[in-house]
C-alpha cells in the first residue's frame, strides 16, 4: 500500500486553494472546477468543494470547515525563515509561532481560512532529520 493524499472538502474552494497556493509558493493543478490538487514527492493535498460529496453518496458524508482533530503537515527548509514571510498572510490565524518540539522538529502551527490546522516544520536535531529523510 502507499499513502497517497490527503482531501479537505470546503465550501468556498477558490479561497482555500488561494491560501495554500500562498502559504505554499507552489501553485494547484484544477482539474475541475471543484476538484484541484498539490503534488509533492512524498503525497498530494487535494482540495474538493462540497458539491464533490454528491459523488460519494451525498452532503452527510462530510461537513466542510468542521475539522478539529487533524493536522496537515508540510516541511519546509527554514520554518522561522517562512514565518517571518507569511506573517501578513496568516495574521491571527497563527496558533503557535515557531516552537522546537521535544521530537526534535521546529514547527509553526496555524488554521488555513476554513479552521484546518497546518503546521510548517523543520527538523532540527540529527534523529528528526533522519526519521524525516532531511539531508544533513
Amino acid at each position: 500500500m502507499t499513502f497517497s493524499s490527503i482531501r479537505i472538502i470546503t465550501a468556498n474552494i477558490k479561497q482555500l486553494v488561494s491560501f495554500y497556493e500562498n502559504v505554499t509558493g507552489t501553485a494547484f493543478k484544477w482539474y475541475t472546477d471543484d476538484f484541484a490538487e498539490l503534488r509533492t514527492p512524498l503525497g498530494t493535498l487535494a482540495i474538493g468543494s462540497t458539491r464533490t460529496l454528491a459523488l460519494f453518496g451525498g452532503d452527510k458524508i462530510a461537513n466542510a470547515a468542521s475539522n478539529r482533530s487533524v493536522i496537515i503537515e508540510f516541511q519546509v527548509d527554514d520554518v522561522d525563515t517562512r514565518y517571518q514571510q507569511l506573517t501578513g498572510i496568516l495574521g491571527e490565524e497563527v496558533v503557535q509561532q515557531p516552537t522546537t518540539m521535544p521530537w526534535g522538529n521546529r514547527s509553526l502551527l496555524f488554521r488555513d481560512t476554513d479552521g484546518n490546522l497546518v503546521n510548517f516544520f523543520t527538523p532540527r536535531t540529527q534523529e528528526a532529520r533522519e526519521r524525516n529523510g532531511t539531508k544533513i
